[in-house]
């Protein structure tokens, strides 16, 4: 079922008051509750293509996150996306999935699958009404509710020109935290990650890595 969220609303999230530009209404499937828990929140986003390193790397940190309690977001994209999601679930830990299209519209349609578990035991989130179709301008606007819902942003795996850069510099502009997954010098799909470092991104190669930073905030 389909539940409504406008910014008047109680349990509105918090952090995504406090962007530029939060949604004034938010659609929303699943588990209500996740949107008022006291537990640290993480954007985990990354390239579509991503590699067995970048897959290694995202399953094996995020499912340690979920283990130890913190709410795992991102965008069910093919990909970093939906290891990412699949991870926290793998853990029993908490995702939210935030959509460019309606909420009750499965996209990309491979991850049908996906998108039911996460109806169930997560939350699917849109600030576009029911029944809209996904284009191509809809997935940067979503990214920054992906960033505005979190306290950081981790970049697992992209290469320079990609969508997760642009979710790390709307978190930037949002006065979160960025994280970033080294890689091999030798892979395109590090580039990305290896210019946020260069640019002070923390460098995570383990959960506790993020949790020492989540901690003190």
């Amino acid at each position: 079922m389909i539940f409504k969220l406008t910014a008047k609303d109680s349990d509105y999230p918090a952090l995504l008051k406090e962007i530029p530009d939060p949604p004034e209404i938010l659609y929303a499937i699943g588990q209500r509750k996740f949107l008022t828990d006291s537990a640290p929140v993480l954007a985990v986003v990354g390239t579509r293509k991503m590699t067995v390193y970048g897959k290694t790397a995202a399953s094996n940190i995020v499912f340690a996150l979920a283990r130890l309690g913190v709410i795992i977001v991102s965008g069910l994209a093919t990909g970093i996306d939906t290891v990412a999601h699949q991870a926290a679930l793998a853990a029993n830990g908490k995702t939210i999935a935030v959509l460019a299209s309606g909420v009750d519209v499965v996209y990309p349609p491979e991850n049908s699958g996906l998108y039911r578990q996460i109806s169930e035991k997560g939350l699917l989130l849109s600030e576009f009404p029911p029944g809209t179709l996904p284009k191509p301008r809809y997935f940067p606007q979503r990214n920054r509710i992906v960033s505005g819902l979190s306290l950081g942003v981790l970049v697992v795996e992209g290469p320079l020109k990609s969508g997760s850069l642009i979710t790390a510099k709307l978190a930037l502009d949002q006065g979160r935290e960025v994280f970033a997954v080294p890689g091999p010098i030798t892979s395109p799909n590090s580039r990305g990650t290896s210019y946020l470092i260069k640019n002070g991104a923390m460098v995570v190669e383990s959960a506790e890595d993020i949790m020492d930073c989540l901690t003190l905030r």
